[in-house]
């Protein structure tokens, strides 16, 4: 029905359906491969939350949620999908935005290991962020070159912020 509507993307394992519906790596991993299977591109979203970021756990949890919620793609499902690091903690406490880029570089190694038989396909991923993105942060944000793109969230909300946001 959404393909028929025409809708292009899907977005998967959103923070909050992750905290509020119990959604899992599992769940994850199949909504993305039903996402593919009707001809969605899938947003598979990644993220730590603040405890886990604050004991130094975020490379392992991203570790796992690329091993439970991604590996299980073939070559040609994995080259479809878009990473959203979008952690939980800039929301959560109102924290300021992420000012570099480490976990997308471990994003982009734990997806190097992806399918065995795809090259290097932690190069060719696409990954945005996702973490409080407003417009007087899109700048730098974008500046960083682990970042291909933003995931926009409550700022989407105001009009003019969207689309001072869409149009940098």
């Amino acid at each position: 029905m959404l393909k028929a509507v025409g809708v292009a993307h899907a977005i998967v394992g959103h923070s909050e359906r992750r905290q509020y519906f119990g959604e899992t790596d599992e769940t994850v991993l199949k909504r993305t491969q039903a996402a593919l299977e009707f001809g969605l591109t899938p947003i598979v979203c990644v993220g730590e939350r603040l405890e886990q970021r604050e004991s130094g756990a975020t490379e392992a949890v991203l570790a796992g949620q690329f091993q439970k919620g991604i590996a299980g793609l073939t070559p040609a499902q994995f080259a479809k999908i878009v990473i959203a690091y979008e952690p939980v903690w800039p929301s959560e406490r109102a924290r300021p935005p992420l000012r570099r880029s480490p976990p997308m570089r471990t994003g982009r190694s734990a997806l190097r290991c992806g399918p065995p038989s795809v090259t290097r396909p932690g190069d060719a991923i696409r990954i945005l962020y996702g973490g409080s993105v407003k417009p007087d942060n899109v700048k730098s944000l974008m500046a960083q070159t682990e970042i291909d793109g933003v995931l926009v969230g409550g700022a989407s909300l105001d009009p003019v912020g969207f689309a001072s946001i869409v149009n940098f």
